[in-house]
């Protein structure tokens, strides 16, 4: 199992203001907490599988106001740097609803 205690994760993105966030584990509990960009405040909660896979439910409230809740998969996949991405499978509630994919990768140190 993969342990992404203390790993900080950001959205592929070319945006510099993309929200940083720090992941914790203990066993295979996994959450997180995220602010910045477009996210006044979001939360993450969920559980890492012995392959590394992390299940999960997500909230947050955007700088717009709105708020959000979701599922989503994320699937570890490792770089050539050592660094790992994970490929997100995700699933927004409420209306309007929305399915995507997108990838968070390890900041490096």
């Amino acid at each position: 199992m993969i342990n992404y205690d203390g790993k900080r994760f950001r959205k592929v993105s070319t945006d510099p203001d993309a929200p940083v966030t720090l992941y914790r584990q203990k066993d295979d509990l996994v959450w997180a907490e995220l602010t910045g960009g477009g996210v006044r405040l979001g939360s993450l909660t969920g559980k890492c599988g012995e392959d590394g896979t992390i299940d999960m439910a997500y909230t947050m409230v955007l700088a717009s106001g709105q708020v959000i809740s979701g599922h989503s998969t994320n699937t570890p996949e490792f770089l050539p740097d050592g660094r790992i991405r994970l490929n997100e499978v995700w699933e927004r509630y409420g209306n309007p609803g929305s399915r995507g994919t997108s990838a968070i990768e390890e900041v490096a140190e």
